[in-house]
């Protein structure tokens, strides 16, 4: 009989659990708190689309589109492409879903984004990302709030130590066609020594030529001429509020000349937040203005700014999140026990009581195992305790145990836990347990209702 292969994970891919999915849940909690502050709200959309939408919005010689993108062709002929970004997909629905009328429109969004590039540390086939935008606010303030929530989120997730915000200003139209006249002049006099993906950009998209990382382009990229001898004074004076209201927030920036986003659609700012805490690729979230972007997707023209990160590149950073633990763990001793725990345990649960059961070996391994738990409370109910409808509460700390009965249970217990959660010591909780309700005068303070 031939032997059945077992099923492998697809390279580039990954399975989420322990330590690790804790890290990751922290980044979306702490993502999904912060965007509520700055009253973003969230949003949900396909995760493939049309593949005209990202090689329109993306650039069809960036090397997403030419060599990463997830695409093929479906049953009906169409074809289709799994999100290697959202900021497109975010334009579309924008347009076909008519949001104009909800302008200026604040979103964010997460989920799962596809790219095919070399897997390395961070970096995945499939991988997840943030995202926040906000479509159809031409004013620099919207620039200053994407940043400030930023830096915010960074702040909150722990990891804004060595973490660095970069800061370029990419000018408005006039600024942008007078710069790429002058880069295009001074690639074109080295023509002969670029790699040959910059002679590919060249012709179409040469901004893309001072991010390239080959090591032929860098010197060349290195002495191109700066954007700043170009810029407008509507262009130098919207870079200037950007960065006085970074500064009225307390933001540190630095400027990075260098910084681009080589499509024609980008204006005015383009930033990374950079650290040398994770290798080689050390952008940790980055962003910029995109007013041309919708229009050229062909909806009305509409000012957009927005940023991304990887949930896998913030959670690396991150320290290790405590493991979630029960409050309490039900102990059923003997048939009817266990017969009757599930009642408990839903109960318990109805008043956000978190509860697990162990219904596994003699009662001393229960014991053990809830106390491996992490829970603050065993409850153990046995034939005794049913016929006198009680249960007995044991503080695992302490080993103190008081039988409370079932009608008092859940009040007992909120008492309990709110001050286990409040700090209480080992002390104070047998005080609470041998007392019963005294430690509150046998009431539950607001905060426990």
């Amino acid at each position: 009989m031939a032997r059945i292969q077992t099923p492998q994970r697809i390279r580039g891919t990954q399975d989420i659990f322990g330590e690790d999915q804790r890290r990751f849940a922290a980044v979306l909690e702490t993502f999904d708190r912060v965007r509520k502050l700055y009253c973003f709200q969230r949003l949900e959309i396909p995760i493939f689309e049309a593949t005209g939408v990202f090689a329109r919005s993306m650039g069809e010689t960036s090397d997403v589109v030419s060599k990463e993108m997830y695409t093929f062709e479906d049953r009906g002929g169409d074809s289709i492409t799994l999100r290697p970004e959202f900021t497109a997909g975010i334009a579309r629905a924008y347009i076909s879903e008519g949001w104009q009328q909800f302008a200026p429109l604040k979103v964010a969004t997460s989920g799962p984004v596809f790219r095919y590039e070399r897997p390395q540390k961070g970096r995945y086939r499939q991988f997840h990302q943030i995202d926040a935008e906000i479509l159809g606010a031409p004013e620099p303030a919207a620039d200053v709030e994407l940043l400030v929530l930023a830096d915010q989120l960074l702040k909150e997730l722990g990891i804004a130590e060595g973490v660095t915000l970069q800061l370029n200003t990419l000018g408005d139209a006039a600024t942008r066609d007078a710069w790429r006249t002058a880069l295009v002049a001074h690639f074109e006099a080295h023509k002969g020594e670029l790699s040959e993906d910059s002679l590919a950009r060249l012709e179409k998209n040469p901004l893309r030529i001072l991010d390239s990382k080959d090591p032929r382009d860098r010197p060349i990229a290195d002495s191109a001429p700066d954007i700043d001898a170009y810029l407008t004074d509507e262009a130098a004076a919207f870079f200037k509020a950007v960065t006085d209201g970074l500064d009225a927030a307390g933001v540190a920036w630095t400027r990075n000349a260098r910084l681009v986003r080589g499509l024609d659609y980008y204006r005015h700012t383009a930033f990374e937040f950079v650290t040398d805490r994770l290798g080689a690729q050390g952008t940790v979230l980055a962003g910029g203005r995109y007013d041309g972007l919708i229009g050229s997707l062909g909806g009305p023209e509409t000012a957009g700014v927005g940023w991304a990160a990887g949930v896998e590149r913030l959670a690396m950073m991150l320290a290790e999140p405590k493991a979630d633990a029960p409050d309490v763990v039900v102990i059923p001793v003997g048939e009817r026990a266990l017969a009757a725990a599930p009642t408990l345990l839903r109960d318990l649960r109805t008043y956000s009581i978190s509860a697990d059961c162990a219904f596994r070996g003699n009662t001393k391994r229960r014991m053990t195992l809830a106390s491996k738990s992490g829970a603050s409370f065993a409850l153990i109910v046995g034939d005794d305790e049913l016929d006198r409808n009680e249960v007995v509460v044991k503080t695992l700390a302490t080993g103190d145990q008081q039988a409370v009965p079932m009608a008092q249970l859940d009040r007992f217990m909120r008492t309990l836990i709110f001050a286990a959660k409040l700090g209480a010591d080992a002390e104070q909780i047998h005080n609470a347990t041998s007392e019963g309700f005294s430690i509150v005068g046998n009431a539950l303070p607001p905060e426990a209702e």
